[in-house]
């Protein structure tokens, strides 16, 4: 599930996750607050697979253990 195969597409895969969540970095977000953004552009379908909450936040740690994310005041950074 962390990398397409040939029955999952990139987009329901984690790292296809992952890069949707770093494009929401922009600013410095909340977890909740991400959250809220995926589900919203989930329903208005500009994200095409359906992700848990659950894959959010292993998606998150994943980021965070390869350096691209890192966590202020509560808040999630994107690394330069």
């Amino acid at each position: 599930m962390v990398m397409p195969t040939k029955h999952i597409n990139f987009s329901q895969s984690l790292l296809g996750f992952g890069s949707y969540l770093l494009s929401k970095l922009i600013h410095p977000i909340s977890i909740d607050d991400l959250w809220h953004e995926y589900q919203k552009d989930f329903q208005a379908e500009k994200y095409a697979a359906a992700q848990s909450f659950d894959n959010l936040i292993l998606t998150l740690i994943f980021l965070f253990s390869v350096g691209t994310i890192k966590e202020k005041n509560g808040l999630l950074i994107k690394c330069n």
